[in-house]
């Protein structure tokens, strides 16, 4: 599956979005900046946007029906690490997905850059932030062991950093 992430502003998405309606798309505004919009594409094919961000989704949850929020947990990853970083992610426990409010979960492979994008779609950000402070969010997040903390720096490129989103309201 593939997946597309290009940004704009709220009208020209949204005039994207409604000239491809049976595309599987999600336009979205940033939760701090209403003028901060992007459109997420997620499409078997090629996307209509001229410059996306290109993503190989290799695991997958749920729709994106229900969510009214977003979180785009971006993870720059070493080339070396990135195999590791998948098995790793892959093979987590997965208790996100039974969390109340939770819709949907998305690792996305960057086709051309080092950063990927783990993206959890939520009901509602009061659902995020109840997971967050729940003891699930704290157990798969706990930290490392030393000796596992030694090996798993070389996995990562740089600090990761958070991006949310709302569901677009357009009239």
């Amino acid at each position: 599956m593939n997946f597309y992430i290009t940004s704009g502003t709220i009208d020209y998405l949204t005039k994207l979005k409604n000239k491809y309606l049976n595309e599987n798309m999600l336009l979205l505004t940033g939760s701090e900046d209403d003028f901060q919009a992007v459109i997420l594409h997620e499409t078997k094919h090629k996307t209509v946007f001229n410059h996306p961000r290109k993503y190989e989704v290799i695991d997958s949850i749920g729709s994106f029906e229900k969510a009214t929020y977003v979180v785009m947990n971006n993870i720059p990853v070493t080339d070396e690490g990135k195999p590791l970083f998948e098995y790793q992610f892959k093979n987590r426990q997965r208790k996100i997905e039974h969390q109340p409010g939770f819709v949907a979960i998305r690792l996305l492979r960057p086709l051309s850059s080092n950063t990927y994008v783990i993206l959890t779609l939520w009901e509602n950000k009061r659902a995020y932030e109840n997971w967050k402070s729940s003891d699930s969010f704290l157990e798969s997040h706990k930290k490392q062991t030393k000796s596992n903390e030694a090996k798993s720096i070389a996995i990562f490129a740089g600090l990761s950093y958070l991006t949310t989103y709302s569901i677009a309201e357009v009239d």
